[in-house]
């Protein structure tokens, strides 16, 4: 069984407050994006075979493979249920590190596939809790739809929000944030208004309404970020961010944008570019 794990980018991003647990309460709109990695999970046979086996492939992995977060979606779901011997192997095209939720992608249409391999007959409201023990965001991709997410990310609701027949262009620079270093130079503040009422505006008003606490820092230490989100801006974008902590940016347009003269604006820089 192949499947296509999308990411995500975020529509605005408010850091609200600190919790007693040491995280971050925040508010932001995850909204997905047709960037896709390749997920392949397929039954073991053999009598001898291990439990699971793993392989990334277009991509490093630091530490322990088994580390990876569709092998803990395995971890997870075998610890309660009946699991066949399976061979995962996972394809990376979305960029890591990109603020872009690859890996909690991954990890959720993992839980997805074995739920159906394995025949659990697990509701995606028990695939999400699943996916809440993961990460954060993780819950997100059970279901993918537009959601407006507090707490840490993992509590979601519905948004009115539509950018379907806008263009986007994704840029992600060979730049890596930490985003435990992110979060320590924000400093919490409630937003003036929610970003769930700012969502279904019209697009062209978001840029001044909409914003990502995540930017000031990041761009007093990388300079050459706040460059990307200019140019975006310059290109004509109605809307243009970080995602996440970063490193990605991301434009909204109405029309798509010539190839070649993102590559020529963004070099050495990851660029894709969809319709919505």
């Amino acid at each position: 069984m192949i499947t296509f794990p999308n990411c995500k980018i975020n529509l605005g991003l408010d850091i609200v407050s600190k919790r007693a647990d040491g995280y971050h309460n925040l508010e932001t709109i995850f909204y997905p994006i047709p960037l896709c990695d390749v997920l392949e999970i397929t039954t073991n046979d053999e009598e001898d075979a291990p439990d699971y086996t793993f392989k990334m492939y277009n991509a490093s992995f630091d530490g322990d493979s088994n580390d990876n977060l569709v092998v803990k979606a395995y971890k997870i779901l075998a610890a309660e249920h009946r699991l066949p011997k399976v061979q995962m192997s996972l394809y990376k095209h979305i960029p890591t590190g990109a603020g872009l939720g690859g890996g909690s992608s991954d990890a959720a249409f993992a839980l997805k596939m074995l739920n159906e391999i394995g025949k659990l007959s697990l509701s995606d409201e028990q695939l999400e809790e699943y996916a809440a023990r993961i990460g954060a965001d993780c819950a997100f991709f059970i279901k993918k739809r537009p959601a407006f997410a507090t707490g840490i990310g993992n509590i979601l609701s519905a948004v009115e929000c539509h950018l379907q027949g806008y263009h986007i262009v994704l840029v992600k620079p060979d730049i890596h944030i930490s985003t435990k270093e992110a979060y320590s130079m924000v400093s919490p503040s409630q937003p003036a208004v929610s970003l769930q009422d700012v969502a279904p505006r019209p697009v062209n008003m978001w840029r001044s309404s909409m914003k990502n606490d995540f930017e000031v820092s990041v761009f007093a230490k990388y300079p050459e970020t706040a460059h990307i989100k200019e140019e975006l801006y310059r290109l004509g974008a109605f809307y243009a961010s970080m995602s996440g902590s970063g490193s990605s940016f991301f434009g909204i347009f109405e029309k798509e944008q010539n190839d070649d003269c993102l590559k020529e604006l963004f070099p050495n820089c990851f660029c894709w570019q969809c319709k919505l």
